[in-house]
């Protein structure tokens, strides 16, 4: 009994300090997330293209996954109870948003693939409205099961949607016909995508092999794919938070919970969401000098004329 109470104190004790130091990183690459769509959103000649449009999309959509990510971490391990329909709607919004950053990466790299193997015509291809078409498309596609699991809660649960409760997505799912549902959506999504990054990735690199003219803007069209894929696998590994992060994990070690369940939220969560727009931002020539004049407030370096490749 004593050591039960000795484990519940320092749990209460580390639960904060744990949320602190899950919040910081959060907050940082926001911040970096926010110097990066800023300096996009300044540049009038960059959302003219419509890389840097997907670009800034992805940027966008990462910082909303990590903002829900961080609330929803944070409600797990504080335990707090919210009223069902508010933790619906957070949960369903944060599926959303898990799948469609390996969509967006799809569609950047088919940009990709066309600037590269149709050049003459990725200009006629790649306009203001395919993109905001393709964006329309990707939310359509990465909101279908959410929308799918909301209809079926409502039709299956009698449970009112203004009790509180602990908002983790198997205490307001607990069917399984909502995993089995969630599981096969997932596959069926990372399936597709993919195959589109796999098939683009050998076609511009086909396309590298053989060019004899712009061979530098083929090849790094090339290794841009080749990080897309690289992006793919650590979306990938955030999938795995929710398989490994289960209520089996608090039955079997009560007190080791706490500290796996920290572990699993920095390292499957936070650091692929935090890597990847910074790896791909900051290799871009006109986004890394944009984003060194932003985030030293114009002090140490100046922006570059845009060029876009």
């Amino acid at each position: 009994m004593n050591e039960t109470k000795v484990v519940t104190q320092a749990m209460s004790f580390q639960i904060p300090v744990k949320a602190l130091l899950s919040m910081l990183p959060c907050f940082l690459f926001l911040c970096v997330n926010g110097f990066m769509l800023s300096a996009l959103l300044k540049k009038p000649v960059l959302l003219e293209s419509s890389r840097y449009v997907l670009f800034g999309h992805l940027l966008f959509i990462d910082s909303l996954q990590l903002l829900f990510a961080m609330l929803l971490y944070i409600f797990a391990i504080t335990m707090v109870r919210v009223i069902s329909y508010v933790c619906i709607l957070l949960t369903l919004l944060a599926a959303i948003f898990v799948k469609m950053s390996p969509i967006n990466l799809a569609v950047m790299s088919l940009e990709r693939y066309v600037a590269i193997c149709f050049p003459l015509r990725h200009a006629d291809i790649t306009t203001t409205k395919t993109t905001g078409i393709a964006v329309t498309v990707m939310w359509t596609l990465a909101s279908i099961d959410s929308f799918i699991l909301l209809f079926l809660f409502v039709s299956l649960e009698n449970t009112g949607f203004t009790v509180p409760v602990s908002c983790k997505t198997n205490s307001i799912f607990r069917l399984q016909i909502y995993s089995t549902l969630n599981l096969a959506f997932t596959i069926i999504n990372f399936v597709f995508v993919s195959l589109i990054i796999i098939y683009t990735y050998i076609a511009v690199l086909i396309t590298v092999k053989s060019a004899s003219s712009n061979v530098s803007s083929a090849r790094k069209a090339h290794k841009t794919v080749l990080l897309h894929l690289f992006q793919l696998c650590l979306c990938l590994i955030s999938i795995l938070f929710n398989m490994i992060n289960t209520d089996d994990l608090w039955i079997i070690y009560p007190a080791l919970a706490v500290h796996i369940q920290y572990a699993l939220f920095l390292g499957l969560i936070i650091f692929p969401k935090c890597l990847s727009p910074l790896l791909y931002g900051l290799r871009d020539q006109t986004l890394r000098h944009v984003f060194k004049y932003y985030f030293t407030f114009g002090f140490k370096t100046t922006v570059r004329p845009v060029t876009m490749t």
